[in-house]
């Protein structure tokens, strides 16, 4: 049977007003998030993927700017809410991994503390028993001697284990849902394997569903079961991770995936990119937002594309050439070994 969904963003619109003009970092995006699902949110820096998940906690208090649609969460609109009441589903019910540990830890509380003032803050418990709470918190995301180092600084732990500090926070309350913004920026390869399989583990453990924000596909090709791409503040192309992978329908989507060396390829002497830059988010010109870097532009292109399920599969992209266009683009791209199974 289907259920509701468990987080459902509909057409989120986030803008700010500058000295320059209006900046519309958002622009109609619409998710939704099944119970224990890991959506990924893909896309190059400045495209809105922080910015919409921000937003749905409603963590954006800068008085410039301006939010449009709705963010339902079990069926109640967080957008309607006030501040008093979302403080009582930040933590609880939605909780966020933020991108850099040691700007989001306070440096001046042990840690021990800060996970403890979440705990007491959304649960009637004493001090001693959310104390050891947070022990078995850290010792769940395998941090060593966790009943010593609970009394540690942040910047007495390293980077990967002020992230884990991190992930303890966020699963302190049991929240239904964990927004993890780049978790693993700025963390060396062995140690990020690590954090994507504690995040997988307790996932699977606890029956989180997972949000997770990077600009990385390799880690969305690990952990999400469906993946959104953004680009300029839209989603471009939204499906199973399997479709979005093998069967890749907008062309911003085959840049990201062609600027990943394969080992089922001939060793390039350099990477593929995408040309160009990503456009000014202010004032953007109607049309496809791609349309400037895209070698498969056409006159149609002026034109902004809606984002459809244009094989009627559940797969949604937002480009203008039609399926066997793209088919025929992918094919002379790779190998036909690598296409066999495209629509």
């Amino acid at each position: 049977m289907m259920t509701d969904p468990l987080l459902e963003v509909r057409n989120l619109k986030v803008s700010f007003r500058t000295e320059d003009g209006t900046v519309q970092a958002v622009d109609g995006v619409s998710l939704t998030l099944a119970e224990g699902e890991t959506l990924g949110i893909v896309g190059e820096s400045g495209s809105g993927k922080s910015v919409t998940m921000m937003s749905v906690m409603r963590l954006i208090t800068d008085p410039n700017a301006r939010f449009e649609g709705e963010v339902l969460y079990k069926g109640r609109d967080l957008m309607a809410l006030t501040q008093d009441q979302i403080r009582g589903i930040r933590g609880a019910g939605i909780a966020m991994i933020f991108q850099d540990p040691m700007t989001s830890l306070n440096p001046v509380y042990r840690v021990g503390w800060q996970i403890t003032e979440q705990i007491r803050a959304h649960e009637s418990i004493s001090s001693q028993a959310a104390r050891a709470r947070a022990i078995d918190l850290l010792k769940s995301v395998g941090i060593p001697h966790a009943s010593e180092r609970v009394d540690d600084y942040p910047h007495q732990f390293s980077g990967g284990m002020r992230q884990r500090v991190m992930i303890a926070m966020a699963l302190s309350c049991n929240p239904d849902i964990i927004i993890a913004d780049e978790p693993t920026t700025a963390l060396d390869v062995t140690i990020q394997a690590q954090i994507l399989s504690l995040i997988r583990k307790l996932r699977d453990d606890f029956g989180t569903a997972v949000v997770l924000i990077t600009h990385d596909m390799g880690v969305v090709a690990e952990m999400a079961d469906r993946v959104a791409v953004m680009y300029a503040g839209r989603i471009v192309e939204q499906g199973s991770r399997r479709d979005v992978f093998y069967q890749p329908q907008h062309p911003y989507t085959w840049g990201l995936l062609g600027s990943i060396a394969r080992l089922d390829r001939p060793k390039p002497e350099r990477l593929a990119t995408i040309p160009g830059l990503p456009p000014s988010l202010l004032n953007l010109a109607s049309g496809c937002a791609f349309r400037a870097r895209c070698a498969h532009r056409f006159e149609r292109c002026l034109e902004t594309p809606a984002l459809l399920d244009r094989l009627g599969n559940g797969h949604l992209d937002a480009c203008h050439l039609e399926p066997q266009a793209k088919k025929d683009a992918r094919a002379e791209a790779a190998p036909p070994e690598l296409v066999e199974d495209a629509p």
